[in-house]
């Protein structure tokens, strides 16, 4: 029988400043045993990154101080700062055993430097005025190594930024030409509409609110009177992006999983606290605390620690399968840039107000530049990103899952694939998978060659073989949404259209249904939900599939509605309606579609038509 241990952290109300006070504590806590004998890292766990375990033991010690930081800049104390103090001075100490290290090219202590630098500007007494001259100058001499060091050309830029602006508030000597050039060359990656890029051509996810937001208004709340032209741009396009970003969260607290770096977790609601804490009002105070706060309640209420009060690596639950290559044992500590604001004191307007739910948004939004359409359920706390795809792909691990799948749900999330062989191993969810004929080797979109974005309809261009051609086009919409595909081949495939991936337990806890003897359509339902799928136009038989376990993001086991087809040489049309609903009640009628030459008429419902001219 299974026993639920109830951690502190899962019972904390999470309302007041108190309470975020002592989520630091309970967080913090279970990680006093780990900090090495010289205190400069901690020895969380065994797994490994695409760094030394030296770093990665620094990288733990590193990201604490983003939810230690403010807690102490707001008035508190910590007995956990003392040793965090000596670590630091062992850790840039070249004559200690726990020197950090130089730090050189691409390397990843130039991501950790910026909690210094964010540690020395926030709270410059405290981080440079306790240490004495020596240590002083070896911290110095340390952190100042980043302005020779070549960052990879993203979000990293600002890491250097960070440090110097830290030595500059610490009265240190500092580089302004490192800032400007790397300030310079972040306006680059701005597009419109508040959105960046992370990188030039890269994708727009969740760093752009929990990274180049972030610092951006962290720089526009210290250098507001320096640089009033750039802080007052940084701040206007937060206020700006904010407007769109806010359709990423549901009322319960979730947000849409999407993109890389999924475990930093409640990293993903930082901006808000970063645009309370820059003085920023994109939305009533009130609204963001609300935000704020039930996003950090809904991460603390799922199981994503272990025994000990332990963040792990994972997203909903602990999960090694997600990960990307950089993430080691410390790495979700990243998360505690969600408590910048307990820099601000109990007497701050934000710590007054009274919570409230989010205002009244569309139940559609075209969102141009992360490529999506936005639609929500209010009465079930369901949102749906639909996504074109990128032009342009990463190395980085499982990028097709992570930004290519044709939809994204806060409430059934995405799968990643755990081996290369079959429909259960490949955890095919809201895709079309396509492999040579009695292959098993399935290819997924990876990028696109071209798309078009309006209201009512998503259409890109994939080639998954270069004789192989597909064209999509998506119809939004929540609890039904359509896919129609025509794919031009010169090779026999077999295909597979997956739908929503839906959480199970107990098989017990597992009911499904197949309709009509045809077997065109296929669903289930469970204690997570509803996912259904019909086929609307061509050959193929409805099933179910029961992937590996560990590959869904939010259920550990999962089954997935999905509409098999073989299909020939020359050209195939192929289009499905697909449903998903966390509620198990009766599903609305399945969308109706007519093809007819080149008009594509489909029925969402009685008052809603759509027709495509293709």
């Amino acid at each position: 029988m299974k026993t639920s241990i109830k951690l502190p952290i899962q019972e904390n109300p999470l309302r007041t400043r108190s309470d975020l006070k002592e989520a630091i504590t309970q967080l913090c806590d279970p990680l006093k045993p780990l900090y090495t004998k010289g205190k400069a890292g901690l020895d969380i766990g065994r797994t490994g990154a695409s760094y030394p375990d030296s770093t990665a033991q620094f990288e733990g010690f590193s990201r604490v101080l983003w939810g230690l930081v403010p807690l102490l800049a707001g008035g508190d104390d910590s007995d956990l700062w003392e040793s965090h103090l000596q670590g630091i001075k062992n850790g840039t100490n070249p004559e200690h055993e726990e020197y950090w290290g130089d730090i050189h090219d691409f390397d990843q202590k130039l991501v950790e430097t910026a909690a210094f630098g964010f540690s020395l500007a926030l709270l410059p007494d405290t981080s440079w005025n306790g240490l004495h001259d020596q240590e002083k100058q070896n911290l110095y001499n340390w952190l100042s190594q980043v302005n020779k060091c070549q960052a990879h050309d993203c979000n990293w830029l600002f890491f250097q930024v960070l440090v110097n602006i830290g030595l500059k508030r610490a009265g240190a000597d500092y580089d302004q030409n490192v800032i400007e050039n790397n300030l310079n060359r972040i306006e680059y990656y701005y597009q419109k509409e508040g959105w960046y890029t992370d990188g030039v051509g890269g994708h727009a996810d969740y760093y752009v609110p929990f990274a180049l937001h972030y610092y951006g208004l962290l720089y526009a709340k210290w250098m507001g009177d320096e640089d009033p032209e750039r802080s007052k741009r940084y701040k206007g396009r937060a206020e700006v992006f904010a407007k769109d970003f806010i359709y990423w969260f549901s009322e319960d607290g979730s947000s849409i999983p999407y993109g890389r770096s999924l475990t930093y977790r409640f990293a993903q609601g930082s901006f808000w606290g970063a645009a309370v804490y820059a003085g920023i009002e994109p939305f009533p105070m009130e609204v963001m605390k609300g935000i704020i706060l039930r996003h950090l309640r809904w991460w603390f209420k799922q199981p994503i620690f272990d025994r000990n009060g332990i963040l792990t690596i994972g997203y909903a639950y602990p999960n090694l399968v997600m990960a990307e290559n950089y993430n080691a044992p410390g790495s979700p500590y990243w998360s505690f840039k969600a408590f910048l604001p307990l820099a601000l004191p109990e007497s701050h307007p934000f710590w007054q107000a009274e919570e409230l739910p989010l205002p009244e948004l569309e139940d559609k939004k075209v969102q141009h530049l992360p490529h999506m359409v936005i639609c929500r359920q209010k009465e079930t706390n369901h949102v749906l990103a639909f996504n074109t795809g990128y032009l342009h792909t990463n190395d980085h691990t499982h990028t097709s899952a992570k930004y290519e799948k044709f939809v994204y749900s806060n409430v059934f999330g995405f799968s990643t694939p755990r081996a290369e062989w079959g429909l259960s191993q490949g955890a095919f969810d809201s895709t079309l998978a396509l492999s040579e004929r009695g292959d098993h080797l399935y290819r997924v979109k990876r990028k696109i060659e071209g798309f078009k974005m309006e209201e009512n309809v998503l259409f890109f261009r994939w080639k998954p073989w270069a004789d192989v051609e597909v064209k999509t086009w998506i119809v939004p919409g929540a609890p039904w949404h359509i896919r129609i595909h025509c794919i031009q081949t010169d090779r026999p495939l077999d295909t597979a259209e997956g739908g929503f991936a839906l959480g199970i337990g107990q098989q017990e806890d597992l009911s499904f249904y197949k309709r009509d003897q045809h077997s065109q359509h296929s669903g289930a339902v469970s204690h997570a939900g509803k996912s259904f799928i019909k086929l609307l136009h061509g050959g193929g038989k409805a099933d179910l599939v029961y992937p590996n376990a560990n590959t869904n993001i939010i259920h550990n086991r999962t089954v997935i509605p999905t509409i098999k087809t073989s299909i020939e040489p020359g050209v195939t049309w192929l289009a499905s309606a697909v449903y998903g609903s966390p509620h198990n009640q009766d599903e609305p009628d399945a969308p109706e579609i007519e093809i007819q030459g080149n008009i594509i008429r489909i029925q969402m419902t009685e008052s809603n038509e759509v027709v495509l001219s293709v």
